[in-house]
């Protein structure tokens, strides 16, 4: 069943100036989250700027751009949401893929001012078909379009038709699925919390976007997949106290190996594989984020005990060890890459991998692919430019255990920091 019932990760993106901070800022403000001396804090030239309630760097209040990802958290009577607000500008990008790499949807900012809304055959902005097709990398499930400003247009209903035509044609063309589309005016609130003061503005008779958001489900978690869990805590034996009503101690004083199950389900008495070591061993104990004794299944924190002393490290994963369901290793890789760095990739290049909290070297062996963000087409490439997208392959110093992303999230996705600078340097998505 779909959840629509836990907190809503979602993000706001689309190119520069569309509207994102001040749409959430209205959000904020007509949802009753914002309280008034908090409002009055975000006073310029004797109004409300809506933008102030996200942008908190001061280099983003002086500049009026949003540089790093802002999270905002509120509430209706409904459901919760934690909201992040992402760059628009096309430097940033690596930004806007972190936050889109665990959120639940996504809500694309057009700016309908900055198109020729008058045209049927309007072209859409770069940068609104690069977030795009970043949302359908990253398996964002609910991507719903926000057309903003169109209280700014002569023709709101004419302006509103032609540019839902072009990002259907586009979404279609790129494979994106599109939950909504609905016209707002962030500055004014039309169609935000509230619908708009004019009855059929645009034409459109549908929901809010609030309650389009309202009804969206949270992504599910991979618990049919095989279990994986990757180790990033070591509890040593007596390290800590057990908490009133929780769990006295462990089996024989053993240790506690801490993290989150990425996929599947982990139990006490069944059998796993340590990775990288290959040793094998059972769970002699589960606990819960409350150090509490039960099974615990992805998406969720867990402490395990094994019924015997291995050496397991922060970044090893303990598998599911049985015939149906073990996952290979591989030392090699195709992936999707979202090129973030100010460095070309060009192919020779040693990096390191964080898989997980694994930390390996891959050396980048071939750039198959390069994705043209205009056309959907795949070029031959010798190199990618910062913020490209493309296919490359990739050679690990040591095997990692991966599924392609479009089956999980987390056991597909990896990172490239470079060695020296120790920037992050790529965003991996294994095919």
């Amino acid at each position: 069943m779909q959840d629509t019932r836990s907190a809503l990760r979602l993000i706001t993106c689309g190119s520069v100036d569309d509207g994102k901070s001040t749409l959430i800022g209205r959000l904020l403000v007509d949802s009753k989250a914002v309280l008034q001396d908090h409002l009055a804090g975000v006073q310029r030239h004797g109004q409300t700027d809506l933008a102030l309630l996200t942008d908190g760097l001061s280099a983003e209040r002086e500049q009026g751009i949003t540089i790093d990802v802002a999270y905002r958290y509120f509430s209706t009577e409904r459901r919760k949401f934690i909201i992040g607000d992402a760059p628009g500008h096309e430097q940033y990008t690596r930004n806007m893929v972190t936050a889109a790499s665990s959120a639940d949807a996504a809500v694309v900012l057009v700016d309908a001012t900055k198109l020729a809304w008058a045209d049927a055959a309007l072209k859409l902005l770069p940068q609104t078909r690069r977030h795009s097709l970043l949302l359908k990398l990253l398996r964002v499930p609910s991507v719903v379009f926000a057309i903003n400003k169109l209280d700014a247009v002569d023709n709101s209903t004419v302006a509103f038709g032609h540019i839902e035509a072009a990002l259907r044609a586009f979404a279609a063309q790129a494979g994106i699925p599109v939950t909504a589309v609905v016209p707002v005016s962030a500055l004014k609130g039309w169609n935000v919390v509230d619908a708009s003061e004019q009855a059929g503005w645009c034409g459109y008779s549908g929901p809010t976007l609030l309650a389009i958001l309202e009804r969206l489900p949270v992504t599910p978690a991979d618990s049919t997949l095989p279990f994986a869990f990757a180790v990033q805590w070591v509890e040593k034996p007596g390290a800590l106290a057990a908490s009133p009503g929780s769990t006295s101690g462990t089996p024989q004083g053993r240790r506690v190996f801490w993290g989150r199950v990425a996929t599947g389900g982990v139990q006490t008495g069944q059998a796993v594989r340590i990775m990288p070591n290959g040793q094998t061993a059972l769970v002699a104990q589960v606990l819960n984020h409350v150090r509490q004794a039960q099974a615990v299944l992805a998406g969720h924190s867990a402490g395990i005990v094994l019924d015997r002393e291995v050496d397991v490290s922060r970044g090893d994963w303990l598998l599911a060890e049985d015939t149906d369901g073990t996952l290979p290793g591989s030392r090699e890789l195709r992936a999707t890459v979202a090129w973030l760095d100010d460095e070309t990739l060009v192919p020779g290049r040693t990096y390191w991998a964080l898989h997980g909290h694994r930390w390996v070297k891959a050396k980048v062996k071939r750039i198959v692919h390069r994705l043209d963000i205009h056309t959907l087409a795949e070029e031959e490439a010798s190199q990618l430019e910062p913020n490209a997208i493309g296919h490359i392959e990739l050679t690990l110093q040591e095997p990692l255990v991966t599924l392609p992303f479009v089956r999980s999230r987390a056991l597909g996705s990896l990172v490239l920091v470079d060695t020296a600078s120790h920037r992050t340097a790529g965003a991996l998505l294994v095919q």
